[in-house]
């Protein structure tokens, strides 16, 4: 997998936002309808998470790799910094399915969640029958699955949103960050 980086939102990638969640798998795994990825609805999506960001409670990026395609969105969402919790959610388009991009975006944002706006906390959830995205989060090595009796709360709020039986995950700070150090420190010793 090539190198990947995280953008601000811009309405420049509406279009080319539209056109990626408008693929069935995308579109079916997020839930969503025809208006939210319409060009309109992507439009209102990022001035939405613009002015979310202004108020402190999100932080969203559009994934872009190194020929400058978007590959997707990453967004660290309801932010709640006396909490220090938040969840996270990601998509990746379906032509870079597979490739590790998710992987890569989710280290990049969590750093920022964890050392920067120095949450304790960043919740996964995924709908039950989101068998891909349940399989993507179990691939990371720093999360802790199943966590809905531990976060009731948290579980309640998911389903809520998603209209749908969901699963709970969780990322601590402390075992992200040990994960962290471990690679980056390996890294820099093989280079």
């Amino acid at each position: 997998m090539d190198n990947i980086k995280l953008v601000p939102h811009d309405v420049m990638y509406a279009d080319k936002i539209s056109s990626l969640i408008s693929s069935k798998g995308v579109k079916d795994a997020l839930g969503m309808d025809d208006y939210q990825t319409s060009i309109n609805g992507v439009l209102d999506f990022i001035r939405g998470t613009q002015l979310a960001e202004r108020e402190g409670q999100q932080y969203s990026r559009v994934i872009i790799n190194s020929v400058l395609e978007i590959v997707g969105v990453t967004t660290l969402k309801e932010i709640d910094h006396d909490s220090k919790i938040c969840h996270i959610g990601t998509w990746i388009a379906e032509p870079y399915w597979g490739v590790g991009y998710n992987e890569k975006a989710k280290e990049m944002i969590l750093y920022k969640a964890f050392e920067y706006l120095k949450l304790d906390y960043v919740f996964a959830g995924a709908r039950v029958e989101n068998i891909r995205s349940q399989k993507a989060q179990a691939k990371l090595p720093y999360i802790t699955l199943s966590v809905e009796e531990q976060f009731p709360e948290e579980h309640k709020k998911i389903e809520r949103q998603e209209k749908t039986p969901c699963v709970l995950n969780v990322i601590k700070r402390a075992d992200f960050l040990a994960w962290y150090h471990l690679q980056h420190s390996e890294s820099s010793v093989n280079n």
